[in-house]
């Protein structure tokens, strides 16, 4: 059942199909979808792409200075790069055949040339380059597997690589866009990896400064790194259609932009990473996520602000997936508080948590959003809190932190 617990879930949109439990699926779809506009009233009015031109103001909106004075109040500018990017997200679960009776299962529905137009994205101006499979490392019984081959399938599609073509959108944007959009969690070998929330090593690193080791959830680091002998890892066909578009496009002003929701926030995150480790001469690389979990230690947020990476992480304060995994202690504040007692208790919560790999931390620069402002969403309803649709529903109606929301009294969020 598709339910929020403890562990980061990551779905689509939940009007998508649900394998494990279609009734219970079938009935709060149809209910949210009274509430939720379609993802067409989430576009600019126009129906041709009218997006604002950023030009030479675009690293500003990349994050080149972390964003100052564009989180709050809201930038409109931001605001439409954040929805525009949200659409690239979106498009992964529009695009996913979630039906396990269905030959084409966790594949797409489109072809790559024909994906964006059916998603109704034919004027971004964008095209696809790359078609993006994530595979689980865990080991499944051959019995089971055989029982429930479908359910169990270890590689499925997980996003994709689509690069900016169109010229009029390149003077608009000021740079050549390169955009990697990750899905959230799916199958269910893809929900098990979620569990596996100890923190690992990152391979091939050496000790941070501050003598930790750079660590991330060890079920995202598997679902990036794993292969099967007919497929190759997410990371080795990313490093390759990256490097081929570096290459071509050498000689022009680049950006990379990796937007995910969920699972594929922290899948950007690892993304980003590799890419700048990488490519020498990779271009402005920032990270747009959404409802995104903790995904590494304080030695990795170190290691990401050292290579430049430009993290805006979108939070719902409603949304328990970006509370988790693991725990955030602050030593400095526990152990300066004016009573021993608890002092002491601290000392020893934070060597329990350190000792059991769950000492995580927020990464990024953070625009935090509540649902709390719109009547029709019930705060308590994890799933609702958490959907993509909602992100972007609040995206576009969030003022400031002293204004949330465009109007004071909202019963609806239909625009």
């Amino acid at each position: 059942m598709r339910v929020a617990s403890i562990q980061p879930r990551a779905s689509s949109s939940i009007s998508q199909y649900n394998p494990t439990c279609p009734f219970f699926e079938s009935n709060i779809s149809s209910q949210f979808s009274k509430s939720l506009p379609s993802w067409n009233q989430l576009k600019p009015p126009s129906t041709k792409c009218n997006f604002p031109k950023l030009r030479h103001k675009w690293k500003q909106y990349q994050g080149i200075d972390h964003w100052k004075g564009l989180l709050d109040p809201l930038d409109d500018n931001l605001r439409w790069e954040i929805l525009r990017y949200g659409h690239f997200v979106d498009a992964t679960y529009n695009s996913f055949d979630f039906d396990p009776t269905s030959l084409t299962y966790a594949t797409s529905l489109y072809s790559k040339k024909s994906l964006l137009k059916k998603c109704g994205m034919e004027n971004y101006g964008y095209k696809i380059s790359k078609y993006l499979y994530v595979t689980c490392g865990i080991h499944v019984p051959t019995c089971i597997n055989k029982i429930f081959k479908k359910l169990c399938i270890k590689s499925s599609l997980v996003g994709y690589i689509a690069v900016c073509v169109n010229e009029k959108e390149i003077v608009r944007l000021g740079r050549r866009d390169i955009v990697i959009a990750f899905r959230g969690t799916v199958t269910c070998l893809e929900w098990l990896e979620n569990l596996r929330v100890s923190l690992t090593n990152l391979p091939s690193l050496v000790t941070g400064e501050d003598c930790l080791d750079p660590m991330v959830q060890k079920g995202f680091l598997s679902l990036y790194t794993s292969k099967t002998s007919t497929r190759a890892s997410l990371q080795e066909m990313i490093r390759k259609e990256i490097g081929r578009v570096i290459q071509r496009y050498t000689n022009e002003p680049l950006s990379l932009t990796l937007t995910g929701h969920s699972l594929g926030a922290a899948l950007a995150i690892l993304s980003a990473y590799d890419i700048t480790t990488t490519f020498k001469n990779a271009p402005m690389v920032t990270v747009i996520s959404f409802g995104g979990p903790r995904v590494g230690n304080e030695s990795f947020r170190k290691q990401l602000e050292q290579k430049g990476i430009k993290i805006l992480r979108i939070v719902n304060s409603y949304d328990v997936v970006t509370k988790v995994p693991g725990f955030i202690v602050n030593l400095d504040e526990l152990v300066n508080n004016e009573n021993v007692g608890v002092g002491i208790w601290s000392k020893w919560l934070y060597k329990y948590i350190e000792s059991m790999q769950l000492e995580y931390v927020d990464i990024g620069q953070e625009l935090r959003l509540s649902s709390r402002e719109f009547p029709c969403l019930d705060k308590r309803d994890v799933v609702m809190c958490h959907d993509l649709k909602t992100y972007l529903h609040l995206v576009k109606n969030f003022v400031s932190s002293s204004c949330a929301c465009k109007h004071k009294k909202i019963h609806s969020i239909q625009p």
